[in-house]
């Protein structure tokens, strides 16, 4: 008999879950406990932005015209219980306000609310990011509270979704992690995944706290990498140096690879910054805090990047006051193919702009509703075009397509002044220097 799989919270990671699995072809039923969400996945639209992701949603949702209708939702946990044989948690793990821990609430909730309606057996997998020791305090829940005991089991399987690429994230997965206590839950998880493990992806077979770590491990690493070449861009500014020449020449050796060594104003978004303070904070409850000092710095060189993007744009606009001034924002989200502004840099930038007088005025292909929001005194354009014009400076804070292929000429038309600052060493310098713009860059030579 075919499995039956439930998708436990369809935000971001849950809504691209649900969907994938309907197009691997199992019946699948999401829940959420927010009414206008389920409302909006029923009509086949998603809350964010996710290239595909709507497409994907709509081809599988029941009651849409020509829809497989192997997917449904629900906000019925009863429903739910009966319906699946694999039950994933996908729920938010947010940053505790006032402390770096991460919030368990909406997790020990999602389990809390399930298991009292598993009366036959069932596998539980996690999906949400965790700290460790988190999946063998949940697994006794399940089995206390949950009718049928022993025969409902957990499992722990995270996902790295790499938002942009949700979509081919999890149909296409780079690594499948489960983090197991029986053959049946892995033989279980083996069958969920069958098609990507027939195209070779690795399947990587773990205890619990080993699965737990993969996914805070990997985002210390990247959050790392992406503050090293910060630092080398910040040793490169005081000594004359070019910091994209250097990660060029350091991408070259394979041991370190080419991937997240543009210099910029750094990371943000809901995962990176939220996931290394929690690993910190963790460590520290464990006794082993030590271990993960450097995280600290990493954290501080990243949050560090904004203040110094301010004050090279103070710098190029003659040095003194942003009174008066007109700034040009261009991107407004934390990273390119995405509508998310959750603790965006370039956000960050322009409010502190702003807060010291700064006439700033965005713009950004996909984010603008959720900046207005977050933002809502900052001034916002239409076009890139229409953001730029009477600027007295230019800051590209968003590496976004549409960004790169500017015409620089054209801009320059309709700014006051023609000074570009690059905060993602992503535009052309040469091409708008050629059109009589004054570029500059973090961490590279002025002229």
């Amino acid at each position: 008999m075919a499995l039956k799989i439930t998708v436990i919270g369809t935000g971001y990671l849950g809504a691209t879950h649900a969907a994938a699995m309907a197009e691997l072809g199992f019946e699948v039923l999401g829940l959420d406990v927010v009414p206008e969400k389920i409302e909006m996945l029923q009509r086949g639209e998603v809350p964010m932005y996710e290239p595909g992701l709507e497409e994907l949603l709509r081809k599988h949702v029941a009651g849409i015209e020509g829809s497989s209708g192997r997917l449904r939702f629900t906000m019925d946990f009863a429903e739910v219980a009966e319906f699946g044989d694999i039950h994933f948690v996908c729920v938010n793990t947010p940053q505790k306000h006032g402390e770096y821990a991460c919030d368990m609430s909406y997790v020990d909730a999602a389990f809390a609310s399930l298991a009292p309606h598993l009366t036959g057996p069932a596998l539980v997998v996690g999906k949400s990011t965790v700290p460790v020791g988190s999946a063998d305090r949940l697994a006794r829940t399940l089995t206390g509270l949950a009718p049928a005991g022993e025969d409902v089991e957990l499992a722990w399987n995270p996902e790295f979704l790499r938002e942009g690429f949700a979509v081919q994230d999890t149909l296409h997965p780079d690594r499948i992690v489960a983090g197991i206590r029986s053959e049946r839950a892995e033989k279980l998880l083996r069958e969920v995944y069958a098609t990507p493990l027939s195209e070779g992806t690795p399947f990587v077979v773990t205890d619990f706290p080993t699965a737990e770590l993969v996914k805070t491990a990997a985002n210390s690493f990247l959050a790392t990498k992406i503050s090293f070449i910060n630092a080398m861009a910040e040793v490169c500014e005081a000594g004359g140096g070019d910091v994209v020449k250097l990660a060029e020449a350091i991408g070259h050796d394979d041991r370190i690879g080419k991937k997240f060594l543009r210099a910029g104003i750094g990371f943000g978004g809901g995962c990176l910054p939220k996931d290394i303070r929690a690993f910190m904070a963790r460590a520290g409850e464990l006794g082993a805090d030590q271990a993960l000092t450097f995280l600290r710095e990493i954290d501080s060189i990243n949050m560090r990047r904004r203040g110094q993007m301010v004050e090279m744009t103070r710098e190029a606009l003659g040095g003194s006051s942003f009174l008066g001034k007109r700034i040009a924002v261009l991107g407004a989200t934390f990273k390119p193919d995405s509508d998310d502004v959750r603790d965006s840099p370039a956000l960050n930038v322009a409010g502190q702009i702003h807060l010291q007088g700064g006439q700033v005025t965005v713009y950004d292909p996909k984010g603008m509703d959720n900046a207005r929001r977050l933002f809502p005194t900052l001034g916002y354009a239409e076009t890139a075009v229409d953001a730029v014009r009477g600027a007295h400076a230019v800051l590209h804070l968003t590496e976004w397509r549409e960004f790169r292929e500017l015409d620089p000429a054209a801009l320059g038309e309709v700014a006051a002044d023609r000074v570009v600052l690059d905060g993602r060493n992503a535009l052309d310098p040469s091409a708008w220097r050629a059109a009589g713009w004054t570029y500059r860059a973090m961490g590279r030579p002025t002229a």
